[in-house]
């Protein structure tokens, strides 16, 4: 033990702060907080503007789609990199197309995103149920479909279901 040094004591200190994120949340932590009524309004302007650019917008990622469709038909030996676009494009029109008013734009891109997570084996029969989301996604923006869309939205999505189940059973 005579070789030993000997060490100087470890110090350690804690600090508490405060949680300024909790104050400034509403009605949370005590403090005051909360959406101005101007500024809500603002946004809901906001979101009105954009809400009436929504279909032009959303119809370049509608061709964007088709472009893919016709890619995976002209060149079956990259289905695969394809699959993995159209899915990507999917995925980021199914959280959008609900906020602008278009709940079937969302319903049929998160099918289509579901479906296009396969990977392997991508047959003749999958690249046409792509076109079918497609073809279905492009008449409710042509038409301005907004809403559930009453009948209309209704035989869009029994026609869509029917190209699914086609699917399946093959």
């Amino acid at each position: 033990m005579a070789n030993e040094e000997k060490k100087a004591p470890t110090i350690v200190r804690f600090y508490r702060f405060r949680n300024r994120l909790k104050e400034k949340t509403h009605g949370l932590g005590g403090g005051k907080g909360g959406i101005s009524p101007e500024a809500l309004e603002k946004a809901e302007k906001a979101l009105e503007t954009l809400s009436e650019d929504y279909p032009d917008w959303v119809s370049g990622l509608i061709t964007k789609l088709a472009e893919q469709h016709v890619r995976c038909v002209d060149t079956p030996e990259d289905r695969k990199d394809f699959f993995e676009e159209i899915h990507r494009i999917a995925h980021d029109m199914k959280g959008q197309g609900g906020t602008f008013g278009y709940p079937l734009i969302t319903n049929f891109a998160d099918s289509l995103s579901n479906f296009t997570s396969i990977k392997t084996d991508i047959d003749d029969k999958m690249v046409e149920l792509v076109k079918s989301h497609v073809d279905a996604m492009r008449a409710v923006i042509k038409g301005r479909v907004k809403g559930e869309g009453g009948e209309i939205g209704q035989q869009l999505r029994k026609s869509l279901q029917k190209a699914i189940e086609t699917y399946k059973k093959s």
